[in-house]
């Protein structure tokens, strides 16, 4: 991580500010993270491949940061994913799609953030997901759009607001109050449609956060241009604490939209022995109601995770983790990376990896 007191560089300020002066400082970092994959899904071969961000998102971001005097700051972030296998932007056109926001900052009174950010819920989520929502054991696997469910039902296959919004305002609440924390968000749709990411959000979290224990709160609404959508709710209930060393975490998670409905629970666990860290997680993913005239309520699953970590430095690891997902009725959840899953089939997968932030 390369950290930069004084004016930046002429050719980076091009690329950053159009060529503009700036004073503060600006942060240049990222992490790169590869893996060899190996996934199974009942009725097909298995697949190997290399694969990018299993232990941390492959990214590079750059953040900067300005002292305006009085306890005011003001800042900005801009953050791309990188596929490390192909060496391709994640988000395609949209080149800073993990997040582009600007903000203005009070010690006393919070910040005040504009953009592209995450929503509320995710926020929770991830912290409780020892997997942080990627790899072969990620709680991810569990919020795609591949289900006849509440996320097809609402946005079809194209964007979703079960990680991120666009077009959003926020206020966070500041730092020193007792462990309390917690935000709003509201992002405009500005006449757009779903299929280009384009939503109307409202959305909140609170919580307390102390050093052994946390309880969370938070919910968002989502609302688009598809007629027949109705809104999309996304609710969320999560608690940590550590006991003897080990953290462990449970998070309820429900997404309703029209007549259907998922509910994930999330119980996790992480324990730290000298350089290495373990991992396991156990998901059930919970489906009831119709999308339509189809019938969802038999179609659930639950899924598996173990992972290990050997950190060789502050910034440099390798690690190891495996998955299996058991579906039930009509199911088709799996493992990304594998051939086309069975109805209510059996997705099993491992990778091993090194990741390396910088």
């Amino acid at each position: 991580m390369l950290k930069h007191k004084k004016i930046l560089s002429a050719a980076l300020l091009t690329v950053l500010a159009g060529g503009a002066a700036a004073e503060g400082s600006v942060t240049i970092g990222g992490i790169l993270d590869a893996a060899v994959r190996n996934v199974h899904n009942e009725g097909g071969s298995a697949i190997q491949s290399l694969v990018s961000g299993s232990n941390a998102t492959s990214r590079i971001y750059f953040r900067g940061e300005e002292d305006l005097g009085g306890g005011l700051s003001a800042g900005f972030w801009l953050e791309s994913g990188i596929a490390v296998d192909t060496g391709a932007s994640t988000g395609g056109t949209q080149f800073f799609d993990r997040r582009a926001t600007l903000s203005l900052q009070s010690r006393s009174l919070g910040e005040l953030r504009l953009g592209r950010d995450y929503v509320p819920t995710y926020t929770l989520w991830s912290r409780h997901d020892p997997f942080t929502h990627v790899g072969v054991a990620g709680s991810n696997n569990f919020s795609s759009s591949s289900q006849q469910g509440p996320i097809r039902s609402a946005f079809g296959t194209g964007p979703n607001t079960t990680v991120r919004a666009s077009n959003a305002v926020e206020f966070l609440l500041p730092a020193g109050l007792g462990g309390v924390e917690g935000g709003l968000m509201l992002a405009a749709g500005e006449g757009g449609t779903a299929a280009n990411g384009q939503d109307k959000v409202v959305g909140g979290r609170i919580g307390w956060q102390g050093a052994s224990f946390g309880a969370h709160a938070s919910q968002v609404t989502t609302s688009n241009d598809l007629p027949a959508s109705g809104k999309f709710k996304d609710s969320l209930l999560a608690v940590n604490g550590t006991v003897g060393g080990v953290r462990l975490n449970a998070a309820w998670r429900q997404y309703e939209q029209a007549q259907s409905e998922q509910t994930i629970l999330l119980l996790s666990a992480i324990a730290s022995f000298g350089q290495v860290d373990l991992k396991a997680s156990y998901l059930q993913a919970n489906m009831k109601g119709r999308v339509g005239t189809r019938v969802i309520d038999a179609n659930d699953a639950t899924q598996f995770g173990l992972g290990a970590v050997y950190n060789l430095s502050k910034r440099t690891a390798l690690y190891a983790q495996g998955a299996l997902i058991e579906n039930d009725g009509a199911a088709t959840f799996s493992i990304p990376g594998g051939t086309t899953m069975l109805t209510g089939g059996r997705s099993t997968g491992w990778e091993a990896g090194v990741r390396h932030n910088f």
